[in-house]
């Protein structure tokens, strides 16, 4: 090939790439607007809990972290419970698409499949709630969630997110100081907690938050327990008991559940779906944080304003929860392989993640007895 001629094919070539560039380069900047054009995706989602509970409230943070993130590509409203379905129907209305999405929890799936209540009903084996969702991250519990949900034929894809704290025996009418003074009553729970305190002696109703107080109040309950002193107070629950038992392993590590219609899930662009995971876990963070500062709030109200009383639940009270709670899960798994398959994958998960805790962590109550105890350090500083 001579030299002019290498030079007009170098040209040609080089107009043919500088062409080609710039149908891609126009194509890039088209696509923004083709979405744009497209407008936002719009989502209609329900929250299993009443409006003026501080559950909705989460359940409102969420959404504004993904509208915000998203830029409002994605944009998702948030209704109350029973504004389209009652609470129990949330995993029905989202898997049939009647509902884009909600948030709630696993344990009100429990009658669909036992082994959903592994998610926070019980004692989490010394696990809290945050240890939980690291099992469910890290050790096996995301896949095992989704082939269970498989396993029911429900058309959804599951975010556990949002630790709780341990939460309260329940509300009595007068302090429970033997295992004896649970028997007979009529309790409200939910989850494999209906099987502990049925083992405990206990007749027991499942109610939706939004039902308990009221059916406290006529009678239709002895006794009962939701979740946390501001959940429990903005609910009622100071208006028809002064008297609430701390401490318990019945619901010891439970988490909040992000629920999304999985047709309308697989549809969004893979961008929109990474910023819905990493919110999802910004907004677990977040709710941890704002739950500490208002649970704390509501705890002191509770006893200053309310004039409500709270006692510590007695060890032997604690000790045959546990032995309950054995008997209850050694005879579900045997039941169900499925619930057996996870059972074993958190034991092993816990039996390594508490044994590290156990020896690493301090013990906090040596330094709170010292600051805010008897002789509270706190005062001198």
């Amino acid at each position: 090939m001579t030299k002019s001629r290498n030079q007009t094919w170098e040209k040609t070539s080089r107009r043919k790439f500088l062409g080609g560039a710039a149908v891609a380069g126009a194509a890039m900047i088209a696509a923004p607007s083709v979405v744009k054009a497209q407008g936002p995706v719009n989502m209609r989602w329900q929250s299993t809990w009443p409006s003026k509970d501080i559950f909705h409230e989460f359940a409102l943070d969420f959404a504004k972290k993904i509208n915000d993130m998203t830029g409002g590509d994605l944009k998702i409203e948030v209704l109350p419970a029973g504004a389209v379905v009652p609470a129990f129907g949330l995993l029905d209305a989202v898997s049939q698409g009647t509902l884009d999405g909600g948030h709630g929890v696993l344990v009100y799936h429990y009658g669909k499949q036992t082994a959903l209540a592994l998610w926070g009903s019980g004692p989490g084996f010394a696990m809290d709630a945050n240890m939980l969702l690291a099992w469910h991250k890290y050790g096996g519990g995301k896949e095992l969630l989704a082939k269970l949900y498989e396993s029911i034929g429900a058309n959804v894809v599951s975010f556990p997110y949002g630790p709780m704290p341990t939460q309260p025996l329940g509300w009595f009418k007068n302090p429970v100081a033997k295992v004896e003074d649970i028997n007979g009553l009529k309790f409200r729970t939910v989850g494999i907690s209906i099987d502990v305190f049925t083992g405990l002696g206990a007749a027991v109703n499942a109610l939706p938050g939004g039902e308990i107080v009221s059916a406290l109040d006529r009678g239709l309950l002895d006794a009962a327990e939701f979740n946390n002193a501001s959940s429990d107070r903005v609910l009622g629950f100071p208006d028809v008991s002064k008297i609430c038992m701390l401490q318990s392993y019945h619901q010891n590590a439970e988490q909040f559940e992000i629920l999304f219609n999985k047709t309308k899930y697989d549809a969004l662009p893979d961008q929109m779906k990474a910023i819905i995971g990493n919110a999802t876990e910004a907004a677990s963070q977040d709710m941890h944080w704002k739950a500490i500062d208002r649970y704390s709030k509501d705890y002191r109200e509770m006893q200053t304003a309310d004039k409500v009383k709270f006692y510590k639940t007695p060890d032997a009270i604690l000790k045959k929860q546990l032995e309950v709670y054995d008997q209850v899960v050694k005879k579900k798994a045997g039941e169900n392989p499925l619930f057996k398959e996870i059972l074993v994958s958190q034991l092993a998960f816990a039996e390594r993640a508490t044994r590290w805790e156990q020896d690493t962590v301090v013990n906090r109550r040596m330094a709170f007895d010292h600051y805010f105890g008897e002789n509270a350090a706190a005062k001198k500083i």
